[in-house]
């Protein structure tokens, strides 16, 4: 094995190397299986249908709606991971600053229904 910076240099050109092929490889695997280089001339598999529009298309406004009411539980999540792992070792003021919190998503979300963006019709 070489030592010193020739050594360090090899094992960067050899680790560069590795990674070029695995690329390569990876790439030219995915040429060879693909269905089709069109996306639209390709046969749906989920749902047996053939595609109307472009995947890239407009949606309806009401997805946006939904999407940010995803997002509200989402954050939700998010926070009350680590409330849980911490709220033996701060005390009642994280009960009462987490009840807050959902508290202000439980308005969000009440809005939200009033204003019928949970309707699917």
């Amino acid at each position: 094995m070489l030592n010193g910076p020739v050594g360090g240099f090899a094992a960067v050109l050899s680790l560069s190397a590795v990674v070029l092929l695995a690329v390569g490889g990876l790439y030219g695997a995915s040429r060879l299986l693909r269905v089709s280089a069109q996306p639209l001339a390709a046969l749906p598999f989920g749902s047996g249908l053939e595609p109307a529009e472009h995947a890239v298309s407009r949606f309806h406004v009401r997805w946006y709606t939904v999407t940010m009411l995803f997002l509200a539980f989402d954050m939700e999540m998010v926070f009350m991971y680590p409330w849980t792992l911490v709220i033996s070792s701060v005390g009642p003021g994280a009960v009462i600053e987490m009840f807050v919190f959902l508290g202000i998503l439980l308005v969000g979300v009440a809005y939200a229904w009033r204003e019928g963006a949970l309707r699917w019709t």
